[in-house]
């Protein structure tokens, strides 16, 4: 089943998700006021990835409740490398003022030695972070544009069948042209929108204490037209819909159920050696090549975050609505899996 969302408030006066499902816009209304999940489960984010063929960065800002942070990573696809940091601050519980919506408002927030805003203007976004030290000593600074933004997007509205007041709704914008540039210490690199793409991903919900999620998503160009994907599943109940989808020329092709298969060795998943991806209606059949994992694990007392980010190029055959096929060829993306605990 992929049922669409009917327009309306998110959450139904018990606090409860009105109607699960996916959408290409935000056609449900968010509102922080109608949470009856517990104060200290909300948690608001927005994260943004913006790349090219040779090196991209990761930024976010996020209001956990308990704790927030402001998060920004290095990513160098030919020294197959990645850097990054991510200054917290404690108790928030709203205070960073998230919008209710992706399509206005802004977020700003400044901590000790850190700062970060993502803020609209005409024709775009604008992504500003500053860090003092973030590769030893080495101060980070971005300033970055993001533009021409697609008419389709990936929402979804997804109940959790352990508690009724738990929800995640998540939009996915991809394949946004990208102009600016990142500096760390006295190195700067450029991001030109003929070949350069950043996606955001705003979320807001209220989640259950454990949950593990597999993600992945693509932009780029392919044959002259801009392509990209997104790819999801494990998080809550998506019986109702799933959340993969490919954007050709920012046009949404709805896909159904996809499956991840990570190698394992000696029990465990081996992240870097070959995976392949495969659908149940034939529509996502590709091969993926890791050249670099983004892992993280961090354990403490309850509280548990294990992150596998991995970047590769992806090779396979994606089949659009009209039954044509997009030919992947060595096309950079990533997939993760996420285990959490918090």
């Amino acid at each position: 089943m992929q049922h669409l969302l009917s327009r309306g408030p998110l959450l139904d006066p018990s606090g409860a998700l009105a109607e699960a499902g996916y959408a290409t816009s935000l056609v449900k209304s968010y509102d922080r006021k109608a949470i009856r999940g517990g104060a200290t489960r909300i948690k608001e984010w927005d994260y943004y990835l913006i790349y090219n063929g040779r090196y991209g960065v990761a930024l976010t800002i996020a209001d956990n409740s308990y704790m927030g942070l402001l998060s920004a990573s290095f990513l160098d696809f030919e020294a197959k490398t990645e850097r990054t940091f991510s200054p917290m601050f404690w108790l928030p519980f709203g205070k960073t003022h998230f919008p209710a919506s992706s399509e206005s408002g802004d977020v700003v927030k400044q901590v000790k030695d850190a700062s970060g805003s993502f803020t609209h203007e005409a024709g775009g976004r604008r992504l500003k972070f500053h860090l003092d030290r973030f590769d030893g000593d080495l101060p980070f600074d971005c300033d970055i544009l993001l533009t021409n933004a697609p008419r389709d997007t990936m929402v979804i509205a997804t109940p959790f069948a352990e508690k009724k007041t738990a929800f995640y709704y998540n939009q996915k914008i991809i394949a946004m042209r990208a102009a600016g540039s990142f500096t760390i210490g006295g190195t700067t690199r450029t991001f030109d929108p003929t070949d350069s793409f950043g996606m955001l991903d705003w979320g807001r919900g209220v989640w259950t204490y454990e949950n593990t999620w597999y993600w992945g998503a693509g932009q780029g160009v392919v044959d002259g037209r801009v392509v990209g994907f997104n790819l999801g599943y494990g998080f809550g109940d998506v019986s109702a819909a799933s959340e993969n989808m490919l954007f050709i020329d920012g046009v949404c092709h709805k896909l159904d159920r996809l499956t991840f298969n990570i190698p394992e060795k000696d029990g465990r998943e081996d992240y870097l050696s070959p995976w392949t991806f495969t659908s149940n209606d034939g529509r996502f059949e590709t091969a993926f090549t890791p050249i670099l994992d983004r892992a993280a694990c961090t354990s403490v007392g309850p509280l548990l975050s294990d992150q596998h980010q991995v970047f590769g190029y992806m090779d396979g055959a994606i089949g659009a609505d009209d039954g044509n096929t997009i030919e992947l060829r060595h096309f950079l993306c990533f997939a993760e899996k996420v285990h959490n605990k918090w």
